[in-house]
């Protein structure tokens, strides 16, 4: 007699939530680094800087989310960046100040926050785990977000799991 497989983690009624998929595309951002138009990548010359921003090629942010930086030490006017913005205002997507890393977890947890809740209502989660390109801040904005809807929220892989957040239930 043979047995039949039951799937009871797909019986579970578990939902699980991939982190990796809230991750940006890397062709729907970029990074604007003002080092490259710095002398010796050092000083800031007000004039050259001009006119290498009125050179520079702007369309390759189109469409875009941008991130303005500079990648070194060294010591940028504010208005820089500033500057560096009018030119991107009307191409890019979005324009903030922030490194690569940053603006990744920017657009990450952005995509986060545009989750709609009643799909998660009273559902139990897990929230996948082991995601090395995931920044942490990622996996924190899930579960603040879903913790106002979810029956339970756990961490991991649905066959071993931490159990994070479980609602209590009030009599009345």
């Amino acid at each position: 007699m043979s047995e039949v497989l039951v799937n009871r983690v797909a019986q579970s009624g578990l939902i699980t939530i991939n982190p990796e998929s809230f991750m940006p595309q890397a062709d729907g951002y970029a990074v604007f680094d003002v080092k490259d138009f710095l002398y010796k990548e050092l000083i800031l010359k007000e004039k050259a800087y001009r006119e290498a921003l009125k050179e520079h090629n702007w369309q390759q942010y189109e469409n875009k989310a941008v991130g303005i930086t500079c990648s070194n030490e060294a010591l940028v006017p504010q208005w820089a960046y500033m500057l560096a913005a009018t030119y991107l205002t009307n191409i890019a997507l979005k324009v903030v100040y922030a490194t690569k890393t940053e603006l990744i977890e920017l657009l990450a947890v952005q995509k986060v926050e545009q989750l709609l809740e009643k799909e998660y209502k009273d559902a139990r989660l897990v929230i996948k785990g082991c995601g090395d390109k995931v920044p942490q801040q990622l996996y924190i904005s899930l579960v603040t977000k879903l913790q106002k809807v979810a029956k339970s929220i756990m961490y991991g892989e649905p066959c071993s799991t931490v159990p994070l957040f479980k609602r209590k239930i009030v009599n009345k």
